[in-house]
């Protein structure tokens, strides 16, 4: 991991009016490494990650770009920068082909008239650099599984070239084998060395792929994590900011039962 980190928030804070959201929240995230982003509903998850999407300027502290102070305010700043965001509802077009979606937007053309050619190359040299299998790259994306949808969405937002990807609840619907493939996807992202932030609920999934565990908690941090040292139950109480909780009670009554 390079010990500087490509994206650093220092004591950013933000408001909507008379609502204060976020406060003097830290975080950090190094190329190469999953840092998962966890809260309860309403912790300033959404928030957040439309700060550093550049959707929402903030009102104060410092978003540092390996290591230098930058300012994101609109989305365009964070995309100029290498952040690339992948929303929940994914904004795919179901009538629209594999390569349609992913050159929505930054069609290629030649001699101006659109390139079908070219971009049905590179989208299927990307399809296959990041191990994605589909049927075809010419089937409206309709036709795809909850988890096909979820990759060609990745895949997009790879189109850039970004150094940090934000996945927000990459999983949340998708059934065991679906969520397994979306896994991989974000495997193979950190080796290629990609820094990544995952927003998830679940924590099955964290588990499986972060590095560390960052928690909000209203609008606040409440814990930073690394998901090989850490329990389940330690992460949950951060989250709910009980100590005694369903989670931690069975885990009681499984020592007990042990001893």
């Amino acid at each position: 991991m390079s010990p500087l980190p490509v994206l650093a928030l220092r004591g950013v804070s933000k408001r909507f009016g008379a609502v204060q959201a976020l406060t003097d929240v830290a975080l950090e995230v190094h190329p190469g490494e999953v840092v998962a982003l966890v809260g309860d509903n309403g912790a300033g998850k959404s928030t957040l990650v439309k700060v550093i999407a550049g959707v929402h300027p903030i009102d104060e502290g410092v978003i540092e770009w390996d290591g230098a102070p930058v300012t994101v305010a609109r989305p365009h700043d964070a995309q100029h920068l290498g952040i690339a965001t992948v929303y929940q509802d994914l904004a795919l077009c179901d009538n629209i082909d594999v390569v349609g979606n992913l050159f929505l937007g930054r069609e290629l053309r030649r001699r101006g008239v659109l390139d079908e050619v070219e971009m049905e190359r590179r989208a299927r040299e990307l399809l296959d650099t990041l191990s994605i299998r589909i049927p075809s790259v010419r089937i409206p994306v309709a036709s795809l599984s909850g988890g096909q949808r979820q990759t060609v969405a990745i895949a997009r937002s790879l189109l850039g070239e970004p150094r940090l990807v934000i996945l927000d609840e990459p999983t949340a619907a998708l059934g065991v084998e679906q969520t397994a493939q979306v896994l991989d996807l974000v495997e193979r992202l950190r080796q290629r060395g990609h820094a990544l932030i995952l927003i998830s609920h679940n924590m099955a999934d964290v588990k499986v792929v972060a590095d560390r565990v960052a928690v909000l908690r209203l609008g606040r941090n409440n814990g930073v994590f690394d998901v090989g040292t850490t329990s389940q139950e330690e992460i949950v109480s951060a989250i709910t900011g009980a100590t005694d909780n369903a989670v931690t009670r069975r885990a009681a009554r499984i020592g007990e039962g042990r001893s």
